[in-house]
């Protein structure tokens, strides 16, 4: 049975929606403008905060560590509490504007706050990655089985076209800044940081208008936070029958705190290591998102095809690649290659990740939030203990080509885990 494509369509549009925060926010325009304001010429990449000198991108690594760390503390809590109460559209809202208003706040981010500074890039970071379980949660609910890859491609590839538009718009405003009536491009790029947070609002409420409330009907009865917990623990119980899920989940740990880690700070990686301007990493960002669309359609086809564990063993090997060519590139050219490899992977493990995980949830189960907690729990660490360790070795050995190197070592321990794990009949594993 097939979803109702109106639905669907809605859904998408989430992507839609948040992903211009993690390509403008998270991995383009607002790294390349800390980079610049967090250096000078008397401190070099050192920055004061609170009183403690530390390295801008060292910093900047481990906010966004604390994030998810704070993230994958309180989503069991609200999901399960979600799931009682048939209410993931209004934490899909709280979340939602949290991440869009932090956005927002970033327009009063300069050179003499770099406190607020940080403390716009934990928020939002929250807002977008708490948001993510409950928008996930809807995936079963929406789609069948045997649409679950396909549906989920074709949110990330709504996402890349969405946010490489609002790139290029962004592009187009801080270039021309004088035509636009700004001062400098500091002054546009702040903009830029307002705009996002509006294209975020704005375009969700086209899902939050559409998306089924409460699918199950439920109606809590009693203590909402106590049941909450007691949902948590009766998923919990279960998840040990599901040795599959199990297996899959700590797979997933490894090979994901490569991949987030890869495409949080490759843009400080290229600024940092190689030295290229703006000028120079903006196109392959936005050759990220193009290829992006395309890889994540072409490995939904592989896996109808080949089945969830092959597609994702074959991305993993080249994520592997991709870190240990990551240590020797010296120029732009090599940079360029890197790019187009990243995103024919990036945008079809993370649709698949999500779609292989809906599968192995058990179909005769209300409590999708609750299972997606868990998957996204995982995720949240995965991200905290990957762009830790990633600054964690910059900051050892003075750097980021070490830290890249490390990255396959994650990959490979996750492509290892997941050869164990066996899909349902209809996942073709």
């Amino acid at each position: 049975m097939e979803g109702d494509p109106k639905i669907i369509r809605s859904w998408c549009m989430y992507d839609w929606a948040n992903s211009v925060y993690n390509l403008v926010i998270n991995t383009s325009i607002f790294p390349i403008y800390y980079t610049a304001i967090t250096a000078s010429e008397t401190t070099g990449d050192k920055v004061s905060f609170f009183g403690f000198e530390i390295v801008n991108s060292v910093l900047y690594s481990y906010a966004l560590s604390f994030s998810y760390l704070l993230s994958a503390m309180i989503l069991p809590l609200l999901s399960g509490i979600a799931d009682y109460t048939g209410k993931k559209m209004t934490f899909l809202k709280i979340f939602t504007f949290l991440g869009a208003f932090s956005c927002m706040g970033m327009f009063l981010f300069t050179k003499g706050n770099i406190e607020w500074g940080i403390f716009c890039v934990i928020f939002a970071s929250l807002g977008y990655s708490s948001s993510l379980v409950f928008y996930d949660a809807y995936l079963p609910e929406i789609a069948s089985p045997e649409e679950t890859d396909r549906v989920s491609a074709r949110g990330y590839a709504f996402g890349y076209l969405g946010s490489a538009l609002m790139l290029i718009m962004s592009l187009v405003l801080i270039t021309f800044y004088e035509t636009f009536g700004f001062e400098n491009s500091g002054q546009a790029t702040r903009i830029v940081f307002l705009l996002v947070g509006i294209w975020w609002i704005g375009f969700a409420q086209i899902p939050f208008r559409t998306l089924p409330v409460n699918v199950f009907h439920k109606k809590p009865k009693g203590r909402i936070l106590l049941n909450g917990y007691r949902e948590i623990r009766s998923v919990f119980f279960k998840l040990k029958t599901l040795s599959n899920m199990k297996k899959y989940i700590l797979a997933f740990l490894f090979f994901n705190m490569g991949v987030q880690t890869v495409m949080l700070l490759a843009t400080l990686f290229g600024s940092k290591v190689l030295h290229l301007e703006a000028g120079q990493l903006i196109p392959i960002l936005l050759i990220i998102q193009f290829v992006g669309i395309a890889g994540s359609l072409l490995f939904a086809r592989l896996s109808d095809k080949k089945g969830n564990i092959f597609s994702l063993t074959f991305m993993i090997i080249i994520w592997i690649g991709i870190c240990i060519y990551a240590f020797f590139i010296t120029n732009v050219t090599q940079f360029y290659l890197i790019a187009v490899l990243v995103g024919l992977v990036m945008g079809g493990i993370q649709a698949l990740s999500r779609a292989t995980f809906s599968k192995l949830i058990p179909e005769d189960t209300e409590d999708h939030a609750s299972y997606f907690s868990f998957f996204d729990v995982t995720f949240h660490i995965s991200v905290v203990l990957g762009t830790f360790s990633y600054g964690l070795i910059e900051q050892i050995t003075g750097s980021m080509r070490n830290s890249s190197l490390a990255l396959g070592l994650f990959f490979l321990i996750g492509l290892v885990l997941l050869r164990f794990v066996k899909m349902p009949p209809y996942g073709k594993a």
